[in-house]
């Protein structure tokens, strides 16, 4: 059964042009040119993975409120925000509303169907038989590769594919430090520094927010980061 990506995109050209490549690949598309479209699709079917423009019609922010919106519904649908607005702020605001990735409509079209594909690999992990290898353990963290799921002290810890993969990286090998070009390895990025820093910053808050003292996950400066497994 093939899969089904949406694209929300408020330039006709453009979305028509990106629709056409994904089904040559044999993904089954919709399109969507506005929020409001997109949201009422979305309430009663959602896609398997979702490319959204940060800019929809006069909503500048449009397609920020949709990943909000998109997240409520699923914390795992990998989501990609695909955007004229290449700077540092706009990235750092996808990535902290949950997007897994977040990419500039200056990259070729080879380089986006390779981030696709990259990401349903990812989430077909979910579907495979468990082993014993697909689990982590280190105090109080527990990780399941196969269901991507993790909890900290028995609490559920909801990540998105990316935050999984990444949280995945540097737990798996305590005390390790792993850097930046590792991570993205792992996580199947191609990013800058500050994507990745906002990924790190996003994964220690949600379980902050679980546990106030929580310092695990070590920056050592220059070099990457580390689990501390006590």
């Amino acid at each position: 059964m093939s899969k089904r990506i949406a694209i929300v995109e408020d330039d006709p050209a453009i979305r028509e042009n990106y629709a056409s490549a994904l089904q040559k690949q044999g993904y089954d598309v919709l399109t969507y040119s506005s929020r409001p479209e997109a949201e009422q699709a979305f309430m009663q079917r959602l896609p398997d993975l979702a490319v959204v423009d940060i800019g929809l019609n006069e909503e500048i922010d449009g397609g920020f409120m949709l990943c909000q919106q998109l997240r409520s519904l699923s914390k795992t649908l990998p989501i990609i925000f695909f955007t004229a607005r290449d700077n540092d702020y706009d990235t750092i605001c996808g990535l902290r509303m949950g997007a897994d990735d977040y990419l500039t409509k200056d990259i070729s079209l080879p380089h986006l169907l390779a981030r696709i594909a990259a990401l349903f690999r990812r989430t077909e992990l979910l579907n495979q038989p468990q082993v014993a290898t697909d689990l982590i353990q280190s105090g109080a963290l527990l990780m399941d590769s196969n269901r991507m799921t993790v909890s900290w002290d028995n609490h559920p810890i909801e990540l998105t594919v990316t935050e999984f993969w990444m949280l995945h990286a540097i737990a798996k090998y305590a005390g390790h430090v792993k850097s930046r070009q590792q991570l993205m390895d792992e996580s199947k990025m191609v990013v800058d520094d500050t994507t990745i820093t906002s990924h790190i910053k996003r994964i220690r808050k949600k379980f902050m927010q679980l546990d106030a003292s929580f310092d695990r996950i070590e920056t050592v400066y220059g070099m990457g980061y580390r689990w501390k497994s006590s």
